[in-house]
């Protein structure tokens, strides 16, 4: 996997992805754009998300919404790197099992999604969920 990202002006960068598609990040605390520390956690948040849903469809089970809301703690001082992460997911259907759904929840962060299981690396991932 390859990315090139190229600086605009000011502390705006254009992010350009192999597979074509094209992304504005804004250094300046996300003024005009997603600061670089937001792409990531909305990265972790949409690759868990691909893992909670794609675990319950798997399961058989009737899935119609599922959202992830991110929590961060960062450090005071640079580099500000994040230090603990809550993936609160909110995931709604018909007749879902609780069991599956803690399963699946649980599984992404602990085995499968790939943008978690880098940041665990320094990171203290933690997650919570519901059935709306």
């Amino acid at each position: 996997m390859q990315a090139e990202v190229k600086w605009i002006e000011g502390f705006k960068f254009l992010g350009q992805s192999q597979s074509g598609h094209s992304i504005v990040m804004d250094g300046s605390g996300g003024e005009t754009a997603p600061s670089p520390m937001e792409m990531v956690l909305m990265a972790a948040g949409g690759c868990s998300s691909v893992d909670v849903v794609d675990g319950l469809k798997s399961a058989n089970q009737d899935v119609t919404d599922c959202t992830a809301k991110l929590t961060t703690e960062r450090r005071e001082t640079a580099p500000r790197i994040f230090t603990e992460v809550n993936i609160h997911f909110v995931v709604s259907g018909n007749n879902l099992d609780e069991a599956l759904v803690a399963k699946v929840t649980k599984d992404s962060l602990e085995k499968y999604c790939s943008v978690c299981l880098m940041l665990g690396e320094g990171v203290k991932m933690t997650h919570s969920w519901e059935i709306a």
